[in-house]
């Protein structure tokens, strides 16, 4: 019997306003960067940060889960983010959700573990840029000095009263990850586009 099933291709919670990110950071001169990374496979992991599954976790994915709060811990293609003392968020390439869910869960064997594929939540927008921190800085209160949340760094914040979680990468040039509900992507972008006319004209 022929597949009738009607596949529908994937589109971002952004999708719509890709060719304006990438106007104004043409029209920054090089000041800021503005882009939707979409479809990041993200991964919510709870566990006792002492216990046999944390180390179990932390082999199978190639990386400690960081203990240090709001610190980043990166690998390879993985990162993984400190949410709170028993919760962490595990970032990957696209469509990895599932094996990566799966690779959490048999690592943790039968120990107390809650795993779950937040990859459809939340979108990412990359803010970069010689000036990538002063554009955030017009719509959150936390001191972005490089030396407070410098790259390695995380926090779960708010950006223009959108609720976010804001990652320093690992390499100042790499700039910032905004991680922000799908539900909220929309208007965080017009805020940023707008906030960004200081640069962009």
């Amino acid at each position: 019997m022929a597949d009738t099933a009607v596949t529908t291709p994937l589109r971002s919670p952004l999708s719509h306003a890709a060719d304006r990110l990438a106007a104004a950071t043409r029209a920054s001169g090089g000041a800021i960067r503005l882009a939707e990374l979409p479809f990041l496979t993200q991964i919510n992991v709870r566990l006792d940060p002492k216990g046999a599954a944390a180390d179990a976790v932390g082999l199978a994915l190639g990386l400690q889960l960081p203990v240090e709060p709001d610190t980043v811990v990166r690998a390879g293609e993985l990162t993984a983010l400190w949410l709170g003392p028993d919760e962490w968020l595990v970032a990957g390439p696209p469509g990895g959700g599932q094996a990566l869910e799966s690779r959490i869960r048999e690592a943790a064997g039968d120990e107390p573990v809650s795993v779950i594929d937040v990859s459809a939540q939340r979108t990412t927008l990359l803010v970069a840029g010689p000036r990538a921190r002063d554009l955030l800085a017009h719509g959150c209160s936390l001191d972005l000095h490089p030396r407070l949340f410098g790259p390695g760094r995380c926090a779960q914040t708010n950006l223009a009263r959108a609720q976010v979680v804001l990652v320093a990468r690992d390499e100042p040039r790499a700039g910032f990850w905004v991680l922000v509900r799908s539900s909220f992507a929309g208007y965080l972008t017009d805020w940023l586009l707008d906030a960004a006319v200081e640069w962009t004209g």
